[in-house]
């Protein structure tokens, strides 16, 4: 009982946290007219994460985004390829809260040899229902709270920032900046590189990972946080910066590449760009393929939803509900007589064919 107080307690922290934040976000995502799209790949296409570029090999060039689209807020230097070069892809699969992406970068000097933040980074920042609005300690909105309380109750909570190592030799492979460095580890992350230098040298680097975006990433660790939920067409809010080092000597680096206009980014999430996350692409489509799911409405009355979810010119739908009944409407309603699992089959005929789609025991009533 007690144990339910406090996961109730948890829900309404969590659903205040994010209405104040919605109202309190000074800068809307959009501030900028620029926005970019997120790949959907195919469920038998999902990148194996080691470190190299062959899966992606599928994505449009039109999905990638390079130095053309990043600025040196540091104001150190203009763009020059021969000394820095940074591709970027990013991807989602369809029923999965991940966000994959691929980053392949040369730089003339890779400056990795110490075990602090001196390291070149990729700093990736994303809000995943674009709630916007400061989310570090030191940009904690009441002046009052203490920085390190801030830092636990506040910072990369409703929106998170990692600090990629690129590359990483003997730590991790990121820092989750904020209280919830669980989040960069497995089952909510994955990354492998490949590379062949050695600090000081020129080289291009192949990263790979995936990261899970979440609403509410609780500092009482996952048991309590509210993963983003990635759906088709949804808009998240997302941006990265690299951390140019070139002397190993010099405590400040060399250049900040910033995807967004503003600085701060990394601390406000307000200031990210908007990355759609996009439907299949019509080539992994099949012509036409059945598919549907179901929802128990009422199970005093063994009362079912039927929704129809078929990929295609769909022109007529027969639904088989597993008790000698059927229907022909698209998004049929079925009242089970007793408590059973049944067996139940959709099939569907449009101008490409027919195509059939049977659940076995998936649809269960008391």
């Amino acid at each position: 009982m007690l144990g339910n107080v406090y996961k109730i307690r948890r829900c309404i922290r969590y659903a205040l946290f994010t209405f104040y934040f919605a109202l309190n976000s000074y800068h809307s995502i959009g501030q900028e007219k620029r926005s970019y799209k997120i790949f959907q790949f195919p469920a038998n296409k999902i990148p194996v994460i080691d470190g190299k570029s062959d899966d992606w090999k599928l994505v449009p060039a039109n999905y990638m985004i390079g130095m053309d689209q990043l600025w040196d807020d540091s104001k150190k230097h203009t763009t020059n390829l021969s000394n820095l070069d940074v591709k970027v892809k990013v991807g989602w699969v369809k029923g999965m809260n991940r966000l994959y992406f691929l980053y392949e970068a040369y730089d003339d000097y890779w400056d990795f040899s110490l075990s602090d933040l001196h390291n070149d980074i990729f700093e990736v920042v994303v809000d995943g229902d674009q709630s916007g609005g400061p989310f570090i300690d030191r940009f904690h909105p009441n002046k009052a709270v203490g920085l390190m309380d801030a830092y636990f109750s506040f910072h990369g909570v409703h929106a998170q920032n990692y600090h990629i190592f690129t590359p990483a030799e003997g730590k991790d492979w990121a820092l989750a900046w904020g209280s919830q460095s669980w989040i960069k580890e497995l089952p909510y992350a994955n990354a492998a590189y490949n590379y062949n230098f050695k600090p000081g040298d020129s080289g291009k680097l192949t990263l790979e990972f995936w990261i899970t975006p979440f609403d509410y990433a609780s500092p009482e660790g996952p048991a309590f946080a509210v993963e983003s939920v990635l759906a088709e067409n949804k808009n998240i809010g997302l941006s990265w910066a690299i951390i140019d080092y070139d002397d190993v000597n010099k405590k400040e680096n060399n250049g900040f590449w910033n995807l967004s206009k503003e600085h701060t980014m990394y601390g406000n999430a307000s200031y990210l760009l908007p990355f759609r996350l996009m439907p299949l692409e019509e080539r992994f489509k099949k012509s036409i393929d059945a598919q549907w799911s179901f929802k128990v409405i009422d199970m005093n009355r063994r009362l079912v939803a039927f929704t129809d979810e078929s990929i295609g010119k769909v022109l007529s739908w027969k639904w088989d509900f597993g008790d000698h009944t059927t229907s022909t409407e698209q998004h049929p309603f079925h009242s089970y007589n007793k408590p059973d699992h049944y067996i139940v089959t959709l099939w569907i005929e449009g101008p490409a064919g027919k195509s059939k789609r049977t659940k076995v025991w998936d649809v269960a009533v008391k």
